[in-house]
């Protein structure tokens, strides 16, 4: 039976993946996650998502490996993870009223003959117009920090935006499951698990 590997370290995939209730490991990819050099915001996203997935699938030989990435982007351009207080609230200032689509790139890896599914799930999130003090205030609340777009949507974030547009609600918080769920039965996974 061929095992099913989760190819990142992020702890927002995990619980994703975990609600399809799947036995499956956890393996961090070890890849450069910069953008390279002109690279749009949709091609990174696929590209890292099929990186990660192919870094962990080089040490399974019988697994179908997942990857998954997502870049926000905001007027063509990438808004990244903050990683500080200061940056977030300046990412968060900047969304204000605006629109920013979050691309969620999925990869599935079948290691036994090299196939590759792969899909992007686009969410676009309109964000609403806030007062600094509560973009501080939020910004305390969830820490999103090691967020794109410095929101947790499935988190205190809600209150920042005014419209969330996907074919996938999961896709926003970092893993595609209605994608994921079609590509794991092409697989001839079951899912749900009998």
């Amino acid at each position: 039976m061929r095992s099913i590997v989760l190819a990142s370290s992020s702890p927002y995939r995990r619980e994703l993946l975990a609600r399809l209730h799947l036995d499956f490991q956890i393996e961090r990819p070890d890849v450069d996650e910069r953008p390279l050099p002109g690279e749009v915001p949709t091609a990174t996203a696929l590209r890292l998502a099929q990186l990660k997935a192919e870094a962990v699938g080089a040490h399974h030989a019988n697994a179908l490996v997942i990857g998954s990435d997502q870049v926000a982007e905001l007027d063509g351009s990438a808004v990244g993870k903050p990683g500080s207080f200061d940056a977030a609230l300046a990412q968060l200032e900047r969304m204000q009223g605006r629109v920013v689509v979050f691309q969620t790139a999925l990869v599935l890896l079948d290691t036994r003959d090299g196939r590759i599914q792969k899909e992007n799930v686009p969410t676009t999130v309109r964000f609403r117009r806030l007062p600094r003090g509560a973009l501080e205030a939020y910004l305390r609340i969830d820490t999103p920090f090691d967020c794109a777009g410095s929101a947790k949507i499935e988190s205190a974030g809600i209150a920042l935006v005014e419209s969330v547009d996907s074919s996938d609600p999961t896709a926003l918080v970092g893993l595609p499951l209605i994608r994921l769920t079609s590509m794991l039965t092409n697989c001839d996974v079951d899912v749900p698990p009998r």
